[in-house]
């Protein structure tokens, strides 16, 4: 190297670049990047007054009975949600395996349509008899109702209770926690004693123990100071009640256009992540109150709305790599079957037709939702009732099993050719797209749509190398002697 061609000193250099360091790690501090743990690919909302300790178990029955009843088969399954290649399998019975193979010549496709909804309708019910949900909120807010003070006390306490025998018995699903009503003027008291009653009541009853992860969720947050006092409260009650300071996690509901532009045309996001104090770990998005709060009328409420893209993006910006979960709401038309079977009675064809319709109708709307949620990378969402678990499953195991054959091909030159320019087909990948093809399988083995073992033989790296999630740390051990 010909040092009479530079001009600066390294003191100079040193001196202007200090600092860098601090500020580098402040933002390493702000943003720590994605969570290792499991993240969920739902939440399922439900009042608190119907909570049991058995209850995720019957919502997988109830689930699987409206599987038997509208998608007993595959096909059924594929055609009714839209599934990539349902519409060769509506066909003559003749023309199916002819078309399945031409299919599978595709490289937008694993092995054809047949063998995605087998795959999707098997993995789904599965699922359901395993663990049919996977978080679950006992909701005190809209799913609950304004109700007397007596009756909301007795039921954070029953549910304190419920949730204490299901630790014990093992019933529970891997994530919970509770919705409480707003720290907003009207309710605030409310709030505070039923979180109260129901934190008190399970700590007493099960020896100072909580379910792992458990959050409490803050709704029609209208100001930081909502989420802050909300952290001052878990504070107290955890050293009041002997739990580990931080015990509890805070989501936050995203439901107000104003946290999204703020007076002084700012995001106030990041201002309610500080204000927990290290509590926040997701952000769920409020559509109906949010969509009504932007004047939007009640028959084009709806998660494709774009006022919805837009507030999901700015979700986005604000708690990227900040390890805060994002969920999408929920679809508010449900597939309850409208006629139901009065006790000595039957249903005539043409309600039990109407009935068909009805369901396969909203479980249409709901896979689109979810779909849409997927693409713009919102990995979980709200489900509201048991006939849309099967849904849930079957979009999100659907959207990542129709795109493994190729993101397995990208991947595997990828990493072969040690992160140097390549192209598969007529995508041109890079270092950035490395990781995006990793987390591609990082999700699909979180969402459970493949396993381990799946995502380690189709592209060739170790169990250790994927959980590691880092691309650059593959390509520098794999480059290493």
């Amino acid at each position: 190297m010909n040092s009479s061609l530079i001009s600066l000193s390294a003191e100079v250099v040193d001196e202007a670049c200090a600092p860098i360091a601090s500020a580098g790690a402040a933002f390493a501090r702000r943003y720590p990047g994605g969570a290792a743990a499991r993240r969920p690919v739902h939440t399922v909302y439900g009042g608190a007054h119907l909570f049991r300790a058995d209850l995720a178990h019957k919502l997988g029955a109830a689930a699987i009975g409206a599987m038997t009843t509208y998608a007993p088969d595959a096909t059924t399954l594929a055609i009714a949600l839209g599934l990539p290649g349902s519409a060769a399998l509506a066909a003559p019975p003749g023309a199916i395996a002819s078309f399945n193979a031409a299919f599978s010549e595709d490289h937008h496709a694993s092995r054809g349509p047949l063998w995605l909804a087998e795959t999707v309708h098997a993995r789904v019910l599965e699922k359901l008899r395993r663990e049919p949900v996977e978080d679950l909120r006992i909701d005190f807010e809209d799913g609950y109702g304004a109700r007397p003070d007596a009756e909301e006390d007795e039921h954070a306490i029953v549910a304190a209770r419920a949730v204490g025998d299901g630790m014990n018995r093992k019933t529970l699903p891997p994530f919970l926690g509770v919705r409480i009503k707003s720290l907003g003027a009207e309710t605030r008291a409310r709030a505070v004693r039923t979180l109260d009653l129901f934190l008190t009541t399970l700590a007493s009853t099960h020896r100072g123990r909580l379910p792992s992860d458990f959050v409490v969720t803050l709704p029609k947050i209208t100001v930081a100071e909502e989420v802050a006092a909300l952290a001052s409260i878990l504070d107290a009650l955890e050293a009041k009640l002997g739990l580990a300071n931080g015990a509890v996690g805070v989501e936050l509901m995203i439901e107000a256009p104003q946290l999204l532009l703020g007076p002084s045309g700012e995001s106030l996001l990041p201002r309610l992540l500080d204000a927990g104090r290290g509590r926040v770990v997701g952000a769920h998005f409020g559509a109906y109150d949010y969509t009504a709060a932007c004047d939007i009328v009640a028959a084009h409420q709806s998660l494709a709305h774009p006022a919805c893209d837009l507030a999901r993006q700015t979700m986005q910006l604000a708690f990227a790599g900040t390890g805060v979960r994002l969920s999408d709401g929920g679809t508010n038309v449900l597939p309850i079957p409208p006629h139901k079977v009065s006790r000595g009675g039957y249903l005539g064809s043409h309600q039990i037709s109407h009935n068909h319709a009805t369901v396969i109708a909203a479980w249409k709307l709901h896979h689109d939702s979810i779909r849409h949620a997927l693409i713009q990378g919102f990995y979980q969402g709200w489900d509201l009732h048991p006939n849309q678990l099967p849904v849930r499953y079957a979009a999100t195991y659907a959207f990542f099993l129709e795109g493994l054959e190729v993101a397995s091909s990208r991947l595997v030159n990828f990493v072969n050719t040690a992160a140097q320019a390549t192209r598969v087909g007529q995508v041109f990948d890079d270092a950035a797209t490395g990781q995006g093809l990793l987390n591609f399988f990082l999700r699909a083995v979180d969402a459970g749509a493949i396993t381990d073992d799946e995502a380690a033989q189709r592209t060739g790296l170790s169990i250790a190398e994927l959980r590691g999630k880092s691309f650059a740390k593959i390509v520098a051990d794999r480059r290493s002697p």
